[in-house]
């Protein structure tokens, strides 16, 4: 009997994570590839299939166009092929395109000028921007969001922020010059600010007056890895004190856009420490970390908090498919810019050759993820979570 009950727990945590991850990773995908799929259309481009995931046609469907809506067995992607493609990933196909006649040349992705192929390429990661940014700013318009006032109530001793002189009752205005709304916001700049070296702008006594401070560095785990966050050593006001302010529709769209770019931000910031060996790279998460985290998600945070994973997750594509890498959109992008420049597309050999390049880099990313799931999982085993 315990071993039944074993096994339906294991089942309905399984089922628990992978259906919230489905939901989530579905609708970032459908998203990015209808970008593509719209703006395709709408330079008069063929689109032969429009797919959810890879492999085997499980459900699928042929519009009036002529393209093939399908939901594929493999649901870790999708893609759209269009008309001269020799795959998914918009690799050309010159031999097709050299026995089309005029009519469907007209119609063909690689024949197409190099500013519309670039403009159907850029918007599927624009189209994860613009998701997050109306998921963000639309959780912000419908519930408001909860604030503290950016005030230092007590300093902890032998902390950054008792050497760097910070005293209770401090209201800090800024940091780095830049504003600083409430005291959560100043947390979240001081978690992403391990080990550097901050200036506040601090209101004393009816005073404005200048406070730098190296938040410490400490480690949390959660379930994407070990995170090396900031710790600066003070508490700010109660949470009774916390006031729920509304916001307008263009308020909310504002922060919105500001939440995007503070992800945005913080991921190019990551990048740079980690190339200066300041970060460690078992922050990278793949299928697995996802899956894990979307089922916890669903279940502390409900519909509310898979809204916020997702605008998370579709800012994370967008932004992961805009590097200079053959094969995603990025290496794409920077195809084109060479054919700007040249007046003419970079030779089928060193096409070849780039996408090849990176398939391979995309595949070890793949499997660095996957492994860094599979050791922070073991990780979560060991601590019996």
């Amino acid at each position: 009997m315990d071993f039944l009950n074993a096994m339906g727990g294991t089942a309905a945590g399984f089922f628990g994570a992978v259906i919230p991850f489905l939901i989530v990773l579905t609708i970032v995908v459908f998203v990015h590839e209808m970008g593509h799929f719209l703006v395709g259309r709408w330079c008069g481009v063929g689109v032969n299939a429009f797919s959810i995931g890879f492999g085997p046609e499980i459900f699928g469907f042929n519009d009036r166009h002529g393209t093939r809506w399908k939901l594929c067995a493999i649901p870790l992607g999708g893609y759209v092929k269009f008309y001269g493609d020799a795959n998914g990933a918009s690799i050309p196909d010159p031999e097709a395109v050299a026995r089309m006649s005029p009519r469907e040349r007209a119609i063909s992705f690689p024949t197409q000028p190099v500013a519309k192929r670039a403009a159907i390429v850029a918007a599927g990661p624009i189209a994860n921007f613009i998701l997050a940014i109306a998921l963000f700013g639309g959780a912000i318009w419908l519930s408001g969001r909860y604030e503290l006032p950016p005030r230092v109530e007590a300093v902890m001793p032998n902390s950054a922020a008792a050497r760097a002189g910070f005293e209770p009752g401090d209201v800090i205005k800024a940091i780095d010059g830049k504003p600083v709304g409430n005291f959560i916001a100043m947390q979240r700049t001081v978690s992403a600010s391990a080990d550097s070296t901050l200036t506040f702008t601090v209101e004393r006594a009816g005073s404005e007056t200048q406070v730098v401070a190296t938040p410490e560095v400490y480690e949390e785990r959660t379930p994407f890895g070990r995170h090396r966050l900031g710790r600066l050593g003070i508490q700010g006001p109660k949470g009774s004190e916390a006031k729920l302010v509304q916001y307008g529709p263009v308020q909310s769209l504002v922060l919105g856009v500001q939440e995007t770019y503070f992800v945005v931000d913080r991921t190019f910031d990551y990048l740079g420490k980690l190339v200066t060996g300041r970060e460690s790279a078992d922050q990278l998460s793949g299928p697995i970390g996802i899956a894990r985290v979307s089922g916890e998600v669903a279940k502390a945070g409900g519909v509310g908090g898979l809204v916020g994973l997702v605008a998370l997750l579709s800012v994370s594509i967008g932004l992961l498919n805009l590097f200079p890498v053959p094969l995603l959109d990025g290496g794409h992008l920077m195809f084109y810019a060479f054919e700007a420049v040249r007046g003419r597309p970079l030779s089928e050999r060193a096409q070849e050759i780039g996408f090849r390049i990176g398939l391979a880099l995309v595949l070890m990313l793949m499997l660095f993820a996957a492994w860094n799931d599979i050791l922070n999982l073991g990780a979560s085993w060991g601590r019996g979570t």
